[in-house]
């Protein structure tokens, strides 16, 4: 009688078990999906979480995510533990709905004692500008071509290409501003340029959320606008880091200081350039002479020779890859 209860409590004991074990089915073996035995260790960074209640004290704490993100890296547990006792003051872009919404444009003026008329101009802020009143922002200007005015880069579309790449968080969120030139002259005639680096860069860094450091700083533009940019580059190398120059006609009034005003420069202060032009255009022998001069001197830069004409067909297919270049370092 003791034998047969013996064997009987053995055979019970082993149905228990068996059915405190996870059962895997061929299916979840086909495809991989076997059950988990214990919680994951990746993070993704940029979301939300929040603690589940009451956890026990022997145990890890387990989060719920509320939040999604494009990247996924796994974060030490020392960083983990610190962000849930420091919290960031500010709130991930990522998490506001204001992200996906765009930025804005808005039209201003400023008085300048160098201009007959006021300095009008557009400033594009990012997503979120208002919502994130501690972030500040670097800074792009972009000057138009000759005939045209403040409104052309806003027309090809420069906001929604920036609105584009800062929610996919291929680009850093900036400010970008664009002054408009009323004359078609020399430097020398034309104080456009003075007065952008004179009265407008300092009222954008009182007025907007700036990062006032020529490292935040860029300048770029096409066509008039891009002499406008390699004449306000190099003469003022300590404000601006990099310099684009898209269909560059150089003012004929430079060509022969140019080299000159690069050798003045201090060799780890010069910035970075960007020249690109189509190969129909009119000014490419221009275009060309610079970069030759960039090649001689060993500076470095980048030099494209695309296909295409002098007009904004040309320009608006490249302006993704002119906001890439202008933010890699931000």
């Amino acid at each position: 009688m003791t034998r047969t209860w013996t064997v009987f409590l053995n055979l019970i004991i082993l149905i228990v078990l068996g059915a405190c074990r996870p059962q895997v089915s061929p299916e979840s073996v086909a495809t991989g999906s076997l059950p988990s035995l214990a919680a994951p260790t990746t993070v993704v960074p940029d979301a939300t979480f929040t603690a589940s209640p009451s956890p026990s004290p022997t145990s890890s704490p387990t989060f719920q995510q509320t939040s999604t993100a494009t990247t996924v890296r796994a974060v030490p547990t020392t960083e983990l533990v610190a962000t849930l006792e420091h919290p960031s003051p500010t709130l991930s872009p990522t998490s506001l709905s204001c992200w996906q919404q765009g930025g804005t444009i808005e039209r201003a003026q400023i008085e300048s004692d160098r201009l007959p008329k006021p300095l009008e101009f557009r400033v594009y802020t990012p997503p979120c500008y208002g919502q994130q009143p501690q972030r500040r922002y670097p800074v792009l200007y972009l000057i138009h071509g000759q005939s045209f005015d403040d409104g052309q880069w806003d027309r090809m579309g420069a906001d929604e290409v920036a609105d584009a790449l800062i929610a996919g968080e291929q680009i850093s969120p900036l400010i970008i501003v664009m002054p408009r030139d009323r004359v078609w002259s020399s430097p020398e005639v034309d104080k456009f340029g003075e007065a952008v680096v004179h009265d407008l860069i300092p009222w954008m860094d009182q007025a907007y959320r700036t990062v006032p450091e020529r490292a935040h700083r860029a300048i770029g533009g096409l066509s008039r606008g891009a002499s406008w940019a390699v004449h306000l580059g190099i003469l003022n190398w300590d404000t601006f880091s990099a310099v684009g120059a898209h269909s560059l006609p150089v003012f004929p009034s430079d060509t022969n200081n140019i080299r000159k005003w690069l050798q003045a420069i201090p060799e780890e202060s010069v910035p970075r350039f960007f020249i690109d032009i189509a190969e129909l255009d009119r000014w490419s022998v221009t275009a060309t002479w610079f970069e030759n001069i960039l090649t001689e001197m060993d500076i470095p830069h980048v030099w494209h020779l695309y296909t295409g004409y002098h007009n904004e067909e040309y320009w608006q297919s490249h302006m993704e890859e002119y906001l890439r270049w202008y933010t890699q370092d931000w």
